[in-house]
C-alpha cells in the first residue's frame, strides 16, 4: 500500500468518529423541531448531556464494526461504490445491535424516533465525508500522480490489450503502465524496476511455464512487487481477490503487514521499544561503563546494513572487538582490520558461504565476549526500533556484501519486511540455513506465509 493511502486509511478513523457524533446530535436536535413534534410528540425526555455520553461510549462501538467490514483499506484503485455499501451494511449492523440492547434494557434510551434520524444521518454524513476524502485523493492522483501504482504488463493478448488501453484512457483508476513485456525473465523485469519503478506486475500469458512463474513469484516477494494474473491455475494460501473491467484478478499477498497491520505494528513497536529501554537501562548503563574502562574508542559501534527494499541505515551495538579491529569507517586503520578478518575467515570460520562466524575470535574484548555471548550487545537496537529503521521483530539486517551474495540465489523473502530486533533464532531457539524453493514453499505455508523464518542469522557482526 502507498505511503498516500496508509495516510488516508488512518485520517479516515477520526473522520469517521466525528461524524457518527455529527449525526447523532444532529438527531437530537431536528428531534426538538416544532414540526416534528406535531407529527410525533415527545414521550421521553432526555438531557443533551446524558444522550452525549451515551452517543461517545457508541461511537467508537461503530467503528470497531467499520474496521470489521474493511472500510478502512482506503486503496485509490478501489471503486467507491464499493465503500457506499460496506457502510450502509456496517452501520445497519450497529443498528440491529443497538436496538436488541435497547430491548433488553430499556431504561437506557427509548426515543426510536433519534435511534433511526441518528441511523439515517451516520450513513448520509460518513458517505459524504468519504466522498471529499476520495475526491481529495483522486485530485491529488490526478494532479500530481500521489498514489499512483506504476504497472508493469506482461503478455500480448487480447484481455491485455483492453486492460492497458482501461489503464490509459482512466487516470482515476490510480494505475500507470510503466511497460508491456511478452517475456517473464528477471533481468529484464529489473531493468524495468531500475529506470521506471513498479508497484504491481500483471501476468496474462499462457506461454510462460509454471518455473518461470514461480521465480517470478519469488521475485515480487523480494521487491515487495504486488504480483496479479489473469487467469490463475496457481493456489496460494493468502490471496485476494478483485475485478478490473469484468476480468477477475488474484493478487498473491506477500505478507499480512499492509495497510493497518503496517500502522499497528508501529504502534507496537514504539510502546514495547520504549518499555525496553526503561527496563534495561540499568544493564545498558553499566555495559557502557565496563567497555570504556576496558579499552578506548566508543562505546557505540554503528555498521551500516541493508534492510527493508535495499535501505541502508546503521545498526547500533555495543562494541565487543578492541577498536583498532572494528570493520567501520570511523576507524583509521580499517584497511588493516578487513584484512584481519579476512584471514579469520578463512582460517577460523565455522561457517561456509557468505554468512560467517569465526571460533575463538581473537579480536574480542574481555567484557565483549560476555555480552555477545547473551547477545546484550544487541540492546541498543531498541532506539533503531524506536527512531523506525528496524521492527521490533522481523528478519535479521545484513551487510550490503553479504547481502548481494545472497540474493543471486532468490531464496531471501529479507526485503518484504522492515529489519528485526528480535530474529527467528532467537524466537524459536534454532538456526535455519539455506532452503530450496519446496522447502521454503512448505515452511510459508505452514507459518501463514511470513518470511520471517526464512533468513539464516547466523552472520558475525563486526564490531
Amino acid at each position: 500500500m502507498k505511503r498516500s493511502e496508509l495516510f488516508f486509511s488512518f485520517i479516515q478513523v477520526p473522520v469517521d468518529f466525528i461524524m457518527l457524533i455529527l449525526a447523532a446530535i444532529t438527531a437530537f436536535s431536528i428531534r426538538n423541531f416544532p414540526q416534528i413534534k406535531e407529527l410525533k410528540p415527545i414521550l421521553y425526555t432526555f438531557s443533551f448531556n446524558d444522550y452525549l455520553k451515551i452517543v461517545l461510549i457508541v461511537a467508537p462501538f461503530f467503528i470497531l464494526i467499520y474496521a470489521l467490514a474493511g472500510l478502512y483499506d482506503i486503496r485509490v484503485t478501489k471503486k467507491f461504490w464499493q465503500h457506499i455499501l460496506k457502510i450502509f451494511a456496517a452501520t445497519s449492523v450497529g443498528l440491529l445491535i443497538i436496538i436488541v440492547a435497547i430491548f433488553l434494557k430499556r431504561e437506557w434510551f427509548s426515543s426510536r424516533f433519534i435511534i433511526l434520524a441518528a441511523w439515517g444521518l451516520a450513513v448520509f454524513f460518513v458517505i459524504f465525508a468519504r466522498l471529499l476524502l476520495n475526491q481529495f485523493q483522486k485530485w491529488l492522483l490526478r494532479k500530481y500522480g500521489i498514489g499512483v501504482h506504476r504497472v508493469l504488463l506482461i503478455g500480448h493478448n487480447g484481455k491485455m490489450d483492453l486492460i492497458n488501453r482501461l489503464i490509459k484512457n482512466n487516470k482515476n483508476l490510480g494505475y500507470k503502465v510503466v511497460d508491456r513485456i511478452e517475456t517473464a525473465h528477471l533481468k529484464v523485469i529489473s531493468a524495468i524496476k531500475q529506470e521506471k519503478g513498479i508497484d504491481e506486475i500483471i501476468l496474462c500469458e499462457p506461454g510462460i511455464t509454471d518455473d518461470d512463474q514461480e521465480k517470478l513469484i519469488d521475485y515480487c516477494a523480494i521487491n515487495n512487487i504486488n504480483y496479479k494474473f489473469i487467469p490463475t491455475t496457481l493456489q496460494t494460501p493468502r490471496f485476494e481477490m478483485s475485478v478490473l473491467n469484468g476480468e477477475p484478478l488474484i493478487e498473491i499477498k506477500h505478507t499480512p503487514l499492509d495497510g493497518w497491520g503496517k500502522i499497528l505494528k508501529r504502534i507496537f513497536d514504539i510502546i514495547f521499544s520504549l518499555f525496553g529501554i526503561i527496563i534495561t537501562a540499568p544493564i545498558m548503563g553499566l555495559v557502557a561503563i565496563l567497555i570504556k574502562l576496558e579499552s578506548q574508542g566508543p562505546i557505540i559501534y554503528k555498521n551500516e546494513r541493508v534492510g527493508s527494499n535495499g535501505i541502508k541505515f546503521f545498526v547500533y551495538k555495543f562494541r565487543y572487538m578492541k577498536w583498532e579491529y572494528c570493520v567501520t569507517h570511523d576507524n583509521k586503520n580499517i584497511k588493516k582490520a578487513i584484512e584481519l578478518e579476512k584471514e579469520l575467515i578463512a582460517k577460523q570460520s565455522v561457517r561456509q558461504g557468505p554468512l560467517y562466524k569465526i571460533k575463538n575470535d581473537p579480536r574480542k574484548t574481555k567484557v565483549g565476549r560476555v555480552i555477545e555471548r547473551f547477545s546484550i550487545d544487541e540492546l541498543p537496537q531498541f532506539f533503531n526500533v524506536l527512531f523506525g529503521s528496524m521492527s521490533l521483530v522481523g528478519p535479521r539486517p545484513h551487510q550490503e556484501r553479504v547481502g548481494q551474495r545472497r540474493h543471486k540465489d532468490q531464496d531471501d523473502c529479507h526485503s518484504v519486511q522492515k529489519s528485526g530486533h528480535f530474529h527467528s533464532d532467537q524466537l524459536f531457539g534454532m538456526r535455519i540455513f539455506r532452503l530450496g524453493r519446496s522447502e521454503t514453499r512448505s515452511l510459508m505455508n505452514e507459518t501463514g506465509g511470513s518470511s520471517r523464518l526464512l533468513n539464516p542469522t547466523t552472520e558475525h557482526l563486526s564490531g
